[in-house]
């Protein structure tokens, strides 16, 4: 297969394509540029050439694990001790000129016999200074520096200078420091099971790797896949609890309606024999009375028997209501003694372990809102990759460092408000314009 190579030497200036014409398809075929083509083409060759396409290589052809190092580097290159920066500043020569030896000539002594006025002399260099500039020019400044103290504290609170106050606001008190609040003293309050304190990094176990080994990841995947079963069960129990409460609910309505159905239906036969009817579904009788309005009496008996019968209705949902209390305060001892009984059983370990566990919390949370779940990190066995390159970065930082800050009782659970709560406000307008007087 023929290589294609662009010209060597090309130093014309960049300009873009010409294409003098786009009419009809024989100007589109002509006038076509395909740079990008030949120079894609072009590197596919130079990989085929040099021993084939990168992008189709195993990652064991393309990288080597050096284990060993090579030996001859320290031999070929040797040891240099470098010294300090601030050692090579220091031992630096001063910039200040060496003073001159020589002698001064004879005639500067010589004067007219005034004594001069008597003046500082400030070229003057004394003995002690001269002696200090060569042992710094020789290189040596041990003796040159002087360790002293920090007096001044730069983190100290330093008081401000109040200025001062006028006279006509003399009266006003002065404004108060606020003062630290104790809490921000002490220690937060662990959310484990265990009481420890949970790392604010928390570090995983083998079987999370991305390459895991395969009996800690068998281990880990069952783990999961139990805690997964037994939340369904424990969904598809509350569904059918929530069903058999519906289904009570409809029955025991369905069974007031009938009720009250044989209730008006025993009321009306009693009324149809009173006015000649008869209850048993023969003929009527040729004697049969008018119709009349009940008595006093029977509309109390009436009211009697419905008053009974709502009494005898409300005996029974309550004698109900009791039995499923009872129920529930003893599934409630049922679980608080196997809770002891864990909490006995994990007592003996408890001492061993050094930190806190963020998957096993305690019953007891801050604030009013639950805590967010933590998300699933099991990739499953047909997601798993053999090189690091085709890895998927997964997962949300910000809500790993929130859920840590929560368990380790650096704040509380919070819920978002996406709009602030207004003040209620109620404008009205005053009477005053009707309080006049006439002069």
């Amino acid at each position: 297969m023929p290589v294609l190579k662009a010209p060597a030497g090309n130093t014309n200036a960049p300009s873009q394509y010409k294409q003098p014409s786009r009419k009809g398809k024989k100007a589109w075929r002509k006038n076509v540029d395909v740079t990008d083509v030949t120079k894609g083409l072009d590197e596919l060759n130079t990989q085929i050439i040099k021993g084939g396409i990168i992008a189709e290589k195993d990652s064991a052809d393309l990288f080597v694990l050096d284990v060993k190092g090579d030996a001859s580097i320290t031999k070929k290159f040797p040891k240099i001790k470098k010294g300090l920066k601030s050692d090579e500043i220091l031992a630096a020569r001063s910039a200040v000129p060496a003073v001159p030896m020589r002698k001064r000539p004879a005639h500067d002594k010589t004067t007219d016999g005034v004594l001069p006025a008597k003046r500082q002399r400030k070229d003057y260099v004394s003995g002690k200074e001269l002696s200090r500039l060569k042992k710094v020019a020789d290189g040596q400044h041990d003796s040159t520096i002087d360790i002293v103290d920090a007096a001044f504290d730069p983190w100290a609170d330093q008081p401000q200078p109040e200025p001062e106050k006028a006279v006509e606001l003399a009266f006003l008190p002065q404004k108060e420091k606020p003062k630290k609040p104790k809490t921000l003293e002490q220690q937060s309050i662990s959310l484990s099971a265990n009481g420890k304190p949970i790392p604010a990094v928390y570090v995983p176990k083998g079987g999370a790797s991305y390459n895991p080994d395969f009996t800690e990841y068998r281990e880990r995947l069952i783990e999961e896949s139990e805690k997964a079963v037994e939340a369904e069960k424990k969904r598809l129990a509350e569904l059918e609890a929530e069903r058999i409460k519906l289904e009570a609910a409809v029955r025991s309505a369905a069974e007031a309606e009938a009720a009250e159905a044989r209730a008006d239906l025993s009321e009306w036969e009693d009324d149809s024999a009173w006015e000649g009817f008869e209850s048993a579904g023969e003929e009527l009788s040729v004697k049969a009375k008018r119709p009349r309005r009940k008595t006093q009496a029977e509309r109390n008996r009436i009211k009697r028997r419905k008053e009974e019968e709502r009494r005898l209705k409300h005996e029974a949902a309550m004698k109900a209501k009791n039995a499923q209390a009872e129920r529930i305060k003893q599934i409630a001892l049922e679980v608080a003694e196997k809770e002891r009984q864990l909490a006995l059983e994990k007592a003996e370990f408890s001492d061993a372990e050094e930190v806190g566990d963020d998957e096993k919390l305690r019953r007891k949370q801050f604030g009013r809102y639950r805590l967010p779940e933590k998300d699933l990190e099991l990739v499953l066995p047909d997601e798993l990759q053999d090189s690091l390159r085709l890895l998927k970065p997964e997962g949300n930082l910000l809500k790993d460092r929130y859920r840590s800050m929560l368990v380790r009782g650096k704040m509380e659970a919070r819920r978002k408000i996406p709009f602030k709560r207004l003040a209620k406000t109620k404008i009205t307008e005053k009477w005053t314009y009707k309080d006049f007087q006439l002069a």
